[in-house]
């Protein structure tokens, strides 16, 4: 579903964001994008999303070179994108509208989901009235609306505290196993990367280099971070992130 071959992005200024990335992310998987700070990890989310253009190589998906924003593709950010003047649902259905959903289908789809996410209740309230849970969980009925094949995120959770951003990881693993979507999410959390990432990918700092990717079968229930093989596979990606930094 998701390709990279040999993708490098080099901005105007010089700064080398990603030197000849390679990688294939198969239908359906959920994969965890990490590394240190500054090694490309969002230019990669932005490439994929038709936002960015790479230097060189290609980025695939479907087959098909990513040259602009796709209906198939959805990316929730860090700082949730939220606009204050509107309300939950408004932002919630912002998608929709944008793509010229008729009112009454934009209700169909939006209110359901706010129900979904715990939101229902609070579809006439501003982001500023909202927790930081409570944002997050908007952002993600946005992109959900969509009905996107594909869920980039770009550290959505790393501002939350750690009982919200726990009990979203939950939602995300959920959401995956029972949507079949395709999710691609960069963290700078090691527990994070393994606990929703079948396969993690881990990036090096400069050049900016694939250094591996780690396995993670194991993954897919709740109760995994209490399991030694969790501990195991945690151990494993840091080692992973030390050695691609050497």
């Amino acid at each position: 579903m998701i390709e990279a071959k040999g993708l490098s992005m080099v901005y105007q200024d010089g700064t080398e964001a990603l030197h000849e990335v390679c990688f294939e992310i198969p239908e359906g998987e959920s994969c965890s994008i990490i590394g240190p700070s500054g090694c490309g990890k969002t230019s990669l989310l932005f490439i994929f999303s038709g936002i960015l253009k790479p230097t060189s190589g290609k980025a695939l998906i479907a087959g098909r070179k990513v040259v602009a924003p796709s209906r198939e593709v959805a990316l929730i950010l860090q700082d949730y994108g939220l606009l204050p003047w509107k309300t939950v649902y408004e932002n919630a259905s912002l998608g929709l509208e944008l793509r010229g959903y008729a009112k009454k289908e934009r209700e169909e789809i939006v209110v359901p989901l706010l129900d979904d996410l715990n939101l229902k209740d609070f579809s006439y309230h501003y982001p500023k009235q909202l927790s930081g849970g409570m944002q997050q969980r908007v952002g993600f009925a946005r992109a959900l609306a969509l009905n996107p094949q594909i869920l980039l995120m770009d550290e959505p959770l790393s501002s939350l505290d750690a009982l919200t951003r726990e009990t979203l990881q939950n939602f995300l693993l959920a959401l995956w196993q029972s949507n079949g979507m395709t999710m691609l999410l960069v963290t700078h959390s090691i527990e994070e990367a393994v606990f929703l990432g079948r396969e993690i990918i881990v990036l090096s700092p400069r050049p900016r280099r694939l250094a591996t990717i780690v396995t993670n079968h194991k993954m897919g229930a709740v109760n995994y971070r209490n399991t030694e093989d969790f501990f195991d596979k945690c151990r494993e990606v840091r080692e992973s992130i030390e050695y691609g930094a050497t």
